[in-house]
């Protein structure tokens, strides 16, 4: 093992041993048992290794599938991202023990027992803290990396593995600090891009490392620059995710203590690499940066370990634990339209994807191409309404009343779908893309999982279903208690509705093409489960996740099974226009096409050319040689 990583591991472990010494008994504060200083010790250096081992197999599957040069058989993988495949399969490896490890010590630490009663009543504690069920799934995920990573070949299965990994990366840390108190919501989602930047970041810089101390490799130059570029965008990502977490985990405090002084020491040294970097020769700086990293590394475990000061300074209200933010009066009109709360996962997805799509349009438009404008506008609508939905008062309503969630829900399920795929943006991406680029787009459009995802069966059970699955369970009411788990809910809603949309009206090629007519059959089959869902929720005589709107203790909301009924009117009104709307645009759709096939055969049968005359006189002569 090489020298920097050593450096960097050693810096990492003695960091977080420091600070645990240093902080002594952080329980008491909170009135919480103290399960002892070797197990609070334990279970720090476990996540260390568990976080280290995580962001390792991450960025090693990014440095495979977009740094390291591309294959001439775009399908399958070159022998240096093979290796850095197979890098991340032994870091999953240790990534699933810790992650098992932390399991235990987890529930240990979070109820104040020793390891021994934590083990002896290990189902029970589960149960009823959150933080050893991130570290399971963590486990499991990291347990499934480790096992596809082994048998991967090709480009496609390496960026699927992406999946498993972040979703091991994010549990543990959506679950912690940031998932609680007031302004969560905000720390929580700013959460979702620092944690894939840092991992990103530090795991793309051990494969690079690895790479080039690999015999035959080529294209080093390139390589590193393209590692640079990539770990400026981490940079920057996670300096402002994490000034916003810091903002709200800090609060009214002020800088006056440890908490503090951690992060500014974090976010510092992150910083300072790329302007270190841009000084001096940046390929001798890359151990630096290495052990840098890892004192980052220390610096964010050492966090975790912690109490956030802003827990001292204010109690939160039921609402604000909940929902990390106050609902104290209805949702007027004047709310819905002005009372703003920016979502930094959906709404900054909707601005970003309106600016790449406009920035693809450009780049058609300054080489003479053109593109249609009814595309831009439909795209940038969509991206609109989903940008409205979740940042305005409108999104901040839906997390606490019935019918405004049904608003929202069928906004992201319906009406910004389908303006989206009339935006036709991969064929967009692959008209503006170099040829790299467009590669992927095109594998990832024709693989395996997009096959199955698109089919027809499947995209309209997952489109409707979900619906009925998701209220008429325990879901809906286990879904809203958690902020991440209210926006999984939301992308589900989108994608589902998107994928449906596209087989249906969608611009972009389909990986199965289906006739008009039988487009049109889908969307009549699916159209009256909409309906019933709808009248079902009008009818219904007791109210859906009851505990959790009771909980809120929203005063100016004295009836919810009349709030529930509004929302069944909405649901049933607002799918039905939608719909109306999609069937007159596949209508339209199906008349250009019959024209444009006229058009054709016109042309061929004035050239002498018709596909249909010759295929009859073939199978007039094939019957004619038979009877002879």
């Amino acid at each position: 093992m090489e020298r920097a990583v050593v450096v960097a591991a050693a810096v990492a472990v003695l960091g977080v041993v420091s600070i645990v010494l240093w902080a002594g008994n952080v329980h008491a504060p909170l009135g919480d048992s103290d399960p002892g200083r070797l197990t609070s010790l334990s279970f720090a250096l476990v996540r260390t290794l568990a976080n280290a081992a995580g962001t390792i197999t991450l960025g090693a599957l990014v440095f495979a599938a977009f740094v390291v040069p591309a294959s001439s058989r775009p399908a399958r993988l070159t022998a240096h991202a093979y290796a850095a495949v197979r890098t991340a399969a032994r870091a999953a490896l240790v990534w699933a023990c810790a992650a098992a490890v932390a399991v235990v010590l987890s529930a240990a630490d979070a109820t104040g027992q020793p390891v021994g009663v934590a083990l002896e009543h290990l189902g029970g504690l589960l149960a009823a803290t959150e933080e050893p069920k991130a570290w399971l799934i963590t486990a499991g995920a990291a347990a499934l990396v480790f096992a596809g990573a082994r048998a991967t070949l090709t480009w496609v299965t390496t960026v699927l593995w992406l999946l498993p990994a972040l979703l091991g990366v994010l549990a543990p840390v959506i679950v912690g600090h940031v998932a609680n108190g007031a302004w969560h919501d905000v720390a929580t989602n700013a959460m979702v891009w620092h944690v894939p930047a840092a991992a990103v970041w530090i795991g793309t810089l051990v494969a690079l490392r690895s790479y080039l101390r690999r015999p035959g490799t080529s294209a080093t130059d390139a390589v590193v620059r393209r590692y640079h570029r990539l770990s400026l965008v981490c940079v920057l990502v996670l300096v402002l995710s994490g000034s916003v977490t810091a903002a709200v985990l800090i609060g009214p405090a002020g800088p006056a203590n440890g908490f503090f002084v951690l992060v500014l020491l974090k976010l510092v040294a992150c910083a300072l690499i790329p302007v270190v970097r841009a000084r001096w020769s940046a390929r001798r700086l890359l151990g630096t940066e290495l052990i840098v990293l890892g004192l980052a590394l220390a610096a964010s475990t050492g966090l975790t370990h912690l109490v956030p000061p802003a827990w001292s300074h204010s109690t939160p209200t039921p609402q604000q634990t909940v929902l990390g933010f106050d609902l104290p009066d209805p949702p007027t009109a004047g709310e819905l339209l002005l009372g703003w709360r920016f979502d930094l996962v959906l709404g900054l997805a909707a601005v970003l994807a309106a600016l790449v799509y406009l920035l693809g349009v450009r780049r058609l438009r300054g080489r003479g191409d053109a593109w249609p404008g009814g595309r831009t506008a439909a795209w940038s609508l969509g991206c609109a309404v989903l940008l409205v939905v979740t940042s305005s008062g409108v999104g901040r309503y839906a997390a606490g009343t019935f019918s405004t969630h049904m608003v929202a829900h069928m906004s992201l399920n319906m009406l910004a779908p389908v303006l989206l795929v009339l935006g036709g943006p991969v064929t967009l991406a692959l008209r503006a893309l170099p040829p790299g680029p467009r590669q992927w787009v095109i594998a990832l459009v024709h693989c395996r999982v997009t096959r199955i995802i698109a089919h027809p069966a499947v995209a309209a059970l997952t489109f409707v279903g979900s619906f009925y699955l998701l209220y008429f369970s325990e879901l809906f009411g286990a879904a809203m208690r958690f902020h991440w788990a209210h926006q999984l809910m939301n992308i589900h809603f989108l994608v589902t509705g998107y994928v449906f949309y596209w087989l249906v009206i969608g611009v972009d090629r389909a990986p199965r093409v289906l006739p008009h007519l039988a487009k049109l059959g889908l969307l009549f089959a699916v159209m009256p489960f909409h309906a019933f869902f709808g009248v079902i929720l009008m009818n219904k005589q007791t109210v859906i996740a009851e505990y959790f709107y009771r909980t809120l203790g929203l005063t100016w909301m004295p009836d919810l099974l009349t709030d529930q009924r509004l929302g069944g009117g909405i649901a049933w009104a607002t799918g039905e226009i939608p719909m109306l709307v999609v069937v007159l645009a596949l209508l339209h759709q199906w008349a250009r096409a019959d024209h444009k096939e006229a058009v054709r055969f016109d042309r061929a049968t004035d050239n002498g050319h018709d596909d249909r005359l010759a295929a009859y006189n073939a199978m007039l002569a094939e019957l004619s040689g038979r009877r002879n």
